[in-house]
């Protein structure tokens, strides 16, 4: 039997577009001689539909596009994902399932068991869980056939009490397959791996396994499909970030020792970086956006972001601004335009101290007599915020925010101003990480400017400053976020790694006050184990770690 895994990028919502994409592929796969064809977990509507599953409408399109989709299953079978209606009053309305189409109808039904309700996952807000399992039969040969987290309740501490291949292997089955909605992060790819190694271990059977690749809103899919032999072996390893589709006979992957190719193993930088642009890239062409618009400082953070944009989008459909203030170096400035130079996109020059002045002197009676502070720093950052949103309303750009992780974490921006856009592209990307992205940016050549790189970081909203006058040095303010926010640890487990007691509760403190101008940012790309924004949900005015 010859499987086709067919990876590719789906669009919430739609149908159109993703049943010809199914259908597309489903005759691709038979002209390279496939008997089955696979597509990933929800492919029909798109991963995570989240809230539309509540519209009667939506599931009923669902319905007719795996119609259209059978249709075209003659001389060969598909496994493709969607939610369908629970018939059973008790219960939520709904199952994530999968049909097993073959001769142009639907001939089985598979359920998911395991809802995962953690970190970017809700699925139980929406699904009812499975409780009956039976392997499918084609070909002469049974398929267990399990939806993503079926597989992973595998690891010493398990989520779940019961486990759909514990029910299924009763029934003798000839191999497993799986179809995924599986996320990306920078350390998800070797753990994937090991579960399902893991998996085709325990159970000695051969294992297909299906991912999806492309963004939806902050959660980007890394694709990297997978097949492994019955000893565990990984056989075969798709593309990453791109689609794919590739055919795979069962009894060679059984019998035949590296006859499929495996993917080279990228470095956590050269991911997040990949990641990034396939983030940008299908949020813009998925709501039908082509040009963007940041403000360009000088600073390292700005000219990542602008790097990637334009990577990401095309030089031309960049728009950089340059803002200067009476604070401004001429190094940022130049720097800045370097940039511009290098890259070849789009750029003004606006400057912001008039208006700036203005503000000041509109307050001047209120704020007579008090020093200058944080308020006056404000105004210009959120002069700046003025500027590009106006650029954004005038000319249709949409508005990339460059805030970083270590900045996101801590507070370090103004609402309303540095922190406004439509989508953070570096904001789930500490500041360490930022410096190392720009260096592998710059690896065939230089992109980001030197001075740029090395120059100490700066908001340029007083004389003189540095990030370093208000928060720790980063390599270690970075070390502690991490250990804090990924690793979920609070003072004391941080503080008897070493770390400085006085600092560390100093910097949880931030990270605490910090809540209520985190939900009020853009999405944020999601490229780690653990990001702001859905998948980490803190109360506003918890006394927790205060």
């Amino acid at each position: 039997m010859k499987i086709a895994l067919a990876q590719l990028n789906y669009h919430i919502g739609n149908f159109e577009n993703n049943t010809k994409e199914i259908i597309k592929h489903i005759e691709l796969a038979k002209t390279k001689g496939a008997d089955l064809v696979v597509f990933a977990e929800l492919a029909i509507c798109g991963y995570p539909p989240r809230d539309f599953l509540e519209f009667e409408d939506f599931i009923s399109l669902c319905e007719k596009a795996a119609q259209e989709i059978a249709s075209h299953c003659k001389d060969i079978a598909c496994i493709v994902g969607l939610p369908i209606k629970n018939p059973v009053l008790e219960g939520k309305d709904l199952f994530n399932a999968a049909y097993f189409i073959a001769e142009g109808s639907v001939k089985n039904i598979v359920k998911k068991a395991l809802l995962p309700t953690y970190d970017v996952f809700d699925e139980y807000r929406y699904f009812e869980p499975n409780t009956q399992f039976d392997c499918v039969v084609f070909k002469g040969k049974k398929i267990a056939l399990t939806i993503c987290e079926d597989l992973w309740n595998i690891n010493d501490n398990p989520l779940y009490v019961s486990c759909p291949m514990d029910e299924l292997i009763k029934q003798q089955p000839d191999l497993m397959i799986n179809i995924a909605a599986s996320p990306f992060d920078y350390r998800h790819d070797e753990d994937r791996i090991k579960v399902l190694a893991d998996n085709a271990k325990k159970y000695q059977l051969p294992l297909f396994y299906v991912n999806q690749v492309g963004a939806q809103t902050e959660i980007i899919f890394d694709g990297g499909s997978l097949v492994f032999d019955e000893t565990g072996t990984l056989k075969a390893e798709m593309k990453y970030f791109e689609q794919d589709l590739q055919v795979f006979d069962l009894e060679e992957v059984q019998q035949v020792k590296n006859k499929y190719p495996t993917a080279e193993r990228a470095s956590d930088i050269e991911q997040i970086h990949d990641a990034l642009i396939l983030g940008i890239k299908d949020y813009f062409a998925k709501s039908g956006f082509k040009k963007a618009v940041l403000g360009l400082s000088g600073g390292i953070d700005s000219a990542v972001v602008c790097a990637l944009a334009c990577k990401a989008l095309g030089a031309e459909n960049v728009m950089a601004v340059l803002m200067p203030s009476k604070y401004s170096t001429d190094h940022s400035v130049q720097d800045a335009l370097d940039l511009v130079n290098n890259i070849g996109c789009k750029h003004e020059i606006i400057p912001i101290a008039a208006a700036a002045d203005a503000f000041d002197s509109m307050l001047a009676k209120p704020f007579d007599g008090l020093p200058f502070n944080l308020a006056e720093e404000n105004i210009q950052a959120r002069c700046r915020g003025v500027v590009v949103m106006a650029m954004s309303n005038k000319f249709g750009y949409i508005l990339l925010n460059t805030s970083n992780k270590s900045e996101c974490a801590v507070g370090y921006g103004t609402l309303y101003g540095d922190m406004c856009g439509a989508i953070s592209v570096i904001g789930d990307v500490y500041k360490t990480q930022v410096f190392k992205l720009a260096r592998f940016l710059n690896q065939n050549g230089e992109i980001i400017p030197e001075n740029t790189i090395i120059k100490p970081p700066s908001a340029e909203l007083r004389p003189d400053q540095k990030d370093s006058d208000s928060l720790p040095e980063y390599d270690e303010l970075d070390q502690i976020l991490y250990q804090h926010i990924e690793l979920k640890k609070g003072s004391k487990e941080i503080i008897s790694l070493g770390f400085d007691e006085a600092l560390v509760k100093r910097i949880l403190r931030m990270v605490n006050l910090a809540e209520f101008k985190r939900y009020q940012t853009p999405p944020i790309l999601r490229v780690s184990p653990k990001a702001f924004g859905m998948g980490r949900r803190m109360p506003i005015v918890g006394k927790y770690m205060d």
